[in-house]
């Protein structure tokens, strides 16, 4: 299956799987919280701000894709968005995690996705990440490639190429866990920074089914 999305559907993709597997309780998503999903300042990159009417398109493109779209719920009377990854690409566990991670923060090396995937898939170590990537980049077309090492980097980084073929990849906005070396400092840094972002997140979409939970009822 030959699929070209805009970065504007890459990130509503991503941003509803991640929901499913971090909130499912929230999950599928109206489309005020699917907005501020997308326009997360963390677990993000890069930083978006979508408006309504940009993420109603974007669903309705990745609609007729077949990859995401609206979700009968007799629960709420808002209307409800959800995405259909796993019905077109039969992905496992690991799988979706390292690809919803690539949609939502770009070119990432092994340890990078080690660490970034925890809330959606704990991988027991860096070889099992590998191994997860090989199977992306193996599948026909290939949802995965292996980006060159760029001179000074420790680590080649991996991008997904379901917006088409990547040939590198912006040195300058590189995060802090760059080497995907699992130096303990640094592994226990992203974790805190994973866990405050989690808390802040979860925050959000309390808030934010709040606020539907009220329009019910105006």
């Amino acid at each position: 299956m030959d699929i070209q999305l805009s970065e504007i559907e890459v990130r509503i993709l991503g941003a509803l799987v991640e929901k499913e597997i971090t909130t499912p309780e929230y999950y599928p998503l109206s489309l005020n919280a699917l907005r501020n999903a997308c326009n997360q300042r963390s677990n993000r990159e890069p930083v978006m701000d979508l408006n309504e009417s940009t993420v109603r398109e974007g669903l309705d493109n990745l609609n007729r894709k077949g990859l995401a779209g609206p979700v009968s719920t007799a629960e709420s009377r808002v209307t409800k968005y959800g995405h259909r990854l796993q019905e077109v690409f039969n992905f496992s566990r690991r799988e979706t995690a390292v690809l919803c991670v690539l949609l939502l923060r770009g070119p990432q090396t092994p340890g990078e996705l080690r660490v970034h995937t925890e809330r959606m898939y704990r991988f027991d170590d860096l070889a099992t990440v590998e191994s997860t990537l090989n199977h992306l980049m193996e599948r026909e077309p290939p949802l995965v490639k292996k980006l060159a090492r760029l001179p000074g980097t420790k680590e080649a980084r991996y991008a997904h190429l379901l917006a088409g073929d990547v040939e590198t990849w912006d040195a300058g906005s590189e995060p802090a866990l760059s080497s995907g070396v699992a130096y303990p400092d640094d592994e226990r840094l992203a974790r805190l920074e994973s866990e405050v972002a989690t808390l802040q997140e979860q925050l959000t979409d309390l808030r934010q089914q709040f606020a539907d939970f009220r329009k019910q009822f105006e």
